[in-house]
């Protein structure tokens, strides 16, 4: 029997991508099917929002978000044929050639065909960015009521191996396997263990816990991504004058919260209501979690004027 695929949703469908300097048709947006990336998962991306907000449509926190690219490729041996600051003006042209005043932004960098197997180092490296209308990672109802995870058995890769600080493609099987086992088992979301046993991070989101009242979250030390969202939370938290700790802490301290949240870009902030069975706090959006998310959201639409400096504004 031949299988059934999910179509590509026409809200994903854009006219334009930015491939190696220029927006061009996205029908022409193609790759050799030798792309060393495509065998071997070393390449490098990034996840970038853009909203319209209360002063016009901006990009949230995009030179951090590009900074961080490229950081991710010195990580990796990758050469950047682009400047910073040119990728950063990409990401504002495939917005504005596709006529979008919100929307998500991929800035993938990969390394073309050429040289053939493991140890090609010279072959070319492109950079793409496309872009598309996105909603909630986790739905309207789990960003409003929280969502259902599972601390999966899949560990949170180490640093002994692997590069957790990057946001690099082949380091997302890791990811990916959590995520599919837990949406098999009938939840929304996957939480990773580090290899000491201490919570680390969800599948593409970082994670924080409300205990009596502190802001906690796992410490950079531990093997997970330094989020931009996770930094733009700490700091929401305390200008909101919220005690705030990043500390390690188990899978039983997780389950007796008095509230769980992920952040993410694509996620933003979003209620973990149950965890392996166990209700969190009422069972519902805690009242710190909907105070913060309500102030992130604040700060992404333009509404913060102390946080203006977060946001690239631009014309459509």
């Amino acid at each position: 029997m031949t299988p059934s695929y999910d179509p590509i949703p026409e809200s994903c469908k854009v006219p334009f991508t930015w491939l190696d300097g220029a927006c061009i048709p996205t029908e022409q947006a193609l790759v050799p099917i030798m792309t060393y990336t495509l065998h071997y998962g070393l390449g490098v991306f990034e996840g970038i929002r853009a909203y319209d907000g209360a002063k016009g449509p901006a990009v949230f926190r995009l030179r951090e978000h590009i900074e961080r690219l490229f950081r991710s490729a010195a990580l990796c041996r990758i050469a950047m044929p682009f400047s910073i600051e040119r990728i950063c003006q990409a990401c504002v042209e495939v917005l504005q050639a596709n006529g979008l005043r919100s929307g998500y932004l991929r800035p993938v960098v990969f390394i073309d065909d050429g040289k053939r197997g493991l140890g090609a180092s010279n072959n070319r490296t492109r950079v793409a960015v496309a872009c598309w209308p996105w909603g909630r990672l986790l739905g309207d109802e789990g960003v409003q009521h929280g969502v259902r995870a599972q601390v999966s058995s899949t560990v949170r890769m180490s640093a002994r191996s692997f590069l957790p600080k990057g946001k690099i493609n082949g380091q997302y099987v890791n990811s990916t396997l959590a995520k599919r086992a837990s949406q098999h088992a009938g939840y929304d979301e996957a939480i990773l263990l580090d290899e000491e046993g201490h919570v680390a991070e969800a599948t593409g989101e970082n994670l924080f816990i409300v205990q009596r009242g502190v802001v906690i979250t796992p410490p950079r030390s531990q093997p997970i991504l330094e989020g931009i969202t996770r930094a733009s939370v700490l700091e929401l938290a305390h200008d909101l004058g919220h005690e705030v700790k990043e500390q390690s802490f188990g899978k039983d301290t997780l389950y007796v919260a008095d509230e769980v949240f992920l952040t993410g870009t694509a996620a933003e902030l979003t209620p973990v209501r149950e965890i392996d069975g166990h209700v969190i706090g009422k069972g519902d959006r805690g009242e710190i979690t909907a105070r913060l998310q309500a102030r992130y959201f604040d700060a992404v639409n333009g509404r913060i004027e102390g946080r203006m400096g977060w946001l690239s504004a631009y014309r459509v």
